[in-house]
């Protein structure tokens, strides 16, 4: 139950220097930003990095799929 105190506490005292000071808000809102595009640089680089299996079945399944276009477009008009 202490525990809660103490960051209470802390959260409190942060709330009161962002609330009082201009210059705290601003690096406050400047650091949120940042972790903000942090967390969105490392959520794209998972989903897209192809040493992730996933995604190198799904670059596979969408190359194959292309392959299947263009053998299918080159096949018709060869006739």
């Amino acid at each position: 139950m202490t525990s809660y105190y103490i960051l209470f506490a802390i959260f409190a005292v942060a709330a009161y220097f962002i609330v009082t000071d201009e210059s705290v808000a601003a690096a406050f809102y400047y650091v949120t930003a940042l972790a903000k595009q942090y967390i969105q640089r490392q959520w794209w680089w998972l989903t897209h990095n192809p040493k992730n299996p996933i995604v190198k079945y799904l670059i596979y399944r969408r190359s194959m799929k292309l392959a299947k276009e263009l053998q299918k477009y080159f096949d018709e008009k060869d006739k």
